[in-house]
């Protein structure tokens, strides 16, 4: 008698948020207030049933270039001593430690330094169940004023594995390159998780989503897509479906916000099959 393969498909529970823009580096009481907000966040996702709460870009601070700047006639290179680092490193172990009680995967958008570096960098941290950390994404494709004055450039893809599903890293204006989704394609990634700050503009945040449904439909990936609540009443965090369409959102209102939803491993056929079909005949 054939055999039924009774084996459950892969999934994962995945919550995505918008969160509070916070732009002044150096507010403690802020970056402390942001800590709150994302702890309350992750407990409500994990009421929720969720394995990962995916949190935008620079998270507990994403500062304003103005205030950043050496001259305040221009925009010059960035003093980064301007930024209260030491409220950020105890946000973030506080954020380990909440990962840790909830036993909640995490992906949090913050600052990172290192020794050799001149410039941080705009990186995405996996904290893991236990509170460790899991893995570090830094942002590679840079805008002209991160790259001029603000960040040190990141050189690798990463992909993180959970449940079954392999997920992907981008950061930033990162949903414009196609060439960060073929990578992760190749790689074999089932979802992409773009943490980015869309800007409060209609219509230059509705682009960036644009682009996010264009790269779920053409390489037939689920796409997080976690920005803060500065875009939220035009263009709101949520999950795309691998056919492009919008599989859940956040409310269309600037509040913090989590959504959750379940997603599977990349369907084969359709758009992405076409395009590789294309590519394999020239």
């Amino acid at each position: 008698m054939p055999t039924t393969d009774t084996t459950p498909a892969p999934s994962l529970r995945l919550a995505v948020a918008q969160t509070t823009l916070r732009t002044d580096p150096a507010d403690a009481a802020a970056i402390r207030a942001g800590a709150r907000e994302v702890l309350a966040l992750m407990r409500e996702a994990r009421a929720r049933g969720a394995d990962l709460l995916q949190l935008p870009e620079a998270t507990l601070c994403f500062p304003d270039k103005r205030l950043l700047s050496r001259s305040r006639e221009e925009i010059t290179d960035a003093d980064w001593s301007r930024l209260a680092w030491d409220e950020l490193d105890r946000a973030v172990a506080a954020i380990r430690s909440g990962a840790r009680e909830l036993s909640l995967r995490t992906v949090l958008g913050v600052q990172t330094r290192a020794a050799e570096a001149p410039r941080p960098r705009s990186s995405l941290l996996v904290i893991g169940p236990d509170g460790a950390i899991e893995a570090q994404y830094d942002e590679r494709r840079l805008s002209r004023t991160k790259e001029a004055h603000l960040y040190e450039r990141g050189h690798a893809q990463v992909t993180i594995d959970v449940g079954g599903i392999r997920l992907g890293l981008a950061s930033g204006l990162e949903v414009l390159f196609g060439d960060v989704f073929l990578g992760y394609e190749d790689a074999g990634a089932d979802a992409v998780l773009v943490s980015c700050q869309a800007p409060a503009d209609a219509d230059a945040s509705y682009g960036l989503v644009i682009s996010a449904l264009a790269m779920a439909r053409q390489h037939g990936l689920s796409i997080g897509w976690s920005a803060s609540t500065a875009s939220a009443a035009h263009a709101p965090s949520g999950v795309i479906g691998p056919d492009g369409r919008w599989a859940a959102t956040c409310p269309e209102q600037e509040r913090p916000a989590v959504v959750v939803h379940e997603i599977g491993a990349r369907p084969e056929g359709g758009p992405r099959a076409w395009r590789r079909a294309m590519v394999a005949a020239d």
